[in-house]
Parts: structure tokens; C-alpha cells; sequence
């Protein structure tokens, strides 16, 4: 499976991609994320694939984020596919700070969403961030979802706690703002 945009095109992830994020992934402290990942290794790689393998098609669709030069700098996925309500939500890594805030996941955002809705069946698409977190709520507004509500302090990071802002968009509105 490939899906292409202008920039990156999305495919699926080899053990050798898994490696390679997991090694280049460079934490942002002011953009953070939920999930904080110390202690690198090429095994929690290697388990991280397999956890891939055992979901994709079924609860998830994670796809790999590629330059056109076929380097992968990402992953972006459908997560927790639920077909009974028609819903899932997106989430997205880039791993190296520098190729953040250039588009890549933006357009890598975008894909997804149109295929959850035109291939999946998608009614609903969601996504969370911290509050903190600009960039990633700037890609998630860029692609139409609206903020619905806010967790207030949901997530504990680095001995302080956090709100987690809860977005959304359904299919109606995703191909209405399609048509504009």
C-alpha cells in the first residue's frame, strides 16, 4: 500500500524502518509528547514492529512517512479502528526534530484522514495532544479537526500534570470543506 502526496508519500513499514525511527527519534521538550521513550534499543524496535504486525488491518493502520527519496522520517497510523461506531483516531511521529514544522506531517495527517473516510468507512476521526504541544495542534487544526474539549490535567510529565485537548472531525465536514 502507498499513498502519495506532494511532498512524502506514506507505505508500510519494513523492521528495518522501525530501527531506524527508533533510533533517530529526538524528544522535544517543547513539544512533548505522552508517550517518553529512554532507553532506545534495536530490540524495543524489534518488539515495536511486532506490535505492528499484530494490529495493522485489524485495530490499526500504521503506515511509514517517506521523503520521495524513500528516506523514512515517520509514522503516522489509524489507531483503535473501532467499525461498529465508524471511528478511530490519528496520531503521528516524525523522528528527527529537524524534518518537523516542514509540512511532512501535515500532509502525512491528511492522507490518513482521507483514507479512513473514503477506504475504512470512517464517520469520526480523532486526535489528542498536550496543551503545550503548539505544533502538533497546529497540524490537527490545518487539517480541519475542532478542538471539542479539554482533559484537564490528564497526563502527568516530568513531575508536572497536563491537559490533553481532544479533537475531532466527521466525514461530512471533511469532504464539505473538500468541496469548498
Amino acid at each position: 500500500m502507498r499513498l502519495q502526496g506532494e511532498k512524502i508519500y506514506l507505505a508500510v513499514l519494513e523492521r528495518k524502518d522501525c530501527k531506524k525511527l527508533w533510533n533517530d527519534f529526538e524528544y522535544d521538550l517543547e513539544n512533548p509528547t505522552e508517550e517518553f521513550n529512554i532507553g532506545h534499543s534495536d530490540e524495543k524496535a524489534d518488539g515495536w514492529f511486532d506490535e505492528i504486525q499484530q494490529l495493522q488491518g485489524k485495530q490499526n493502520v500504521r503506515l511509514g512517512i517517506f521523503l520521495k527519496d524513500g528516506t523514512v522520517i515517520g509514522d503516522v497510523a489509524l489507531q483503535n479502528i473501532d467499525q461498529k461506531n465508524r471511528s478511530c483516531s490519528v496520531g503521528i511521529g516524525i523522528a528527527k526534530i529537524e524534518n518537523r514544522a516542514n509540512g511532512y506531517g501535515r500532509e502525512a495527517v491528511q492522507l490518513m484522514i482521507d483514507y479512513g473516510f473514503r477506504y475504512l468507512g470512517m464517520e469520526r476521526i480523532t486526535a489528542n495532544t498536550l496543551e503545550m504541544n503548539i505544533g502538533a495542534q497546529k497540524v490537527i487544526e490545518r487539517c480541519g479537526l475542532t478542538l471539542e474539549g479539554r482533559e484537564r490535567k490528564a497526563i502527568y510529565l516530568n513531575g508536572n500534570k497536563y491537559d490533553r485537548l481532544c479533537y475531532a472531525i466527521l466525514k461530512e465536514e471533511y469532504f464539505n470543506e473538500r468541496e469548498r
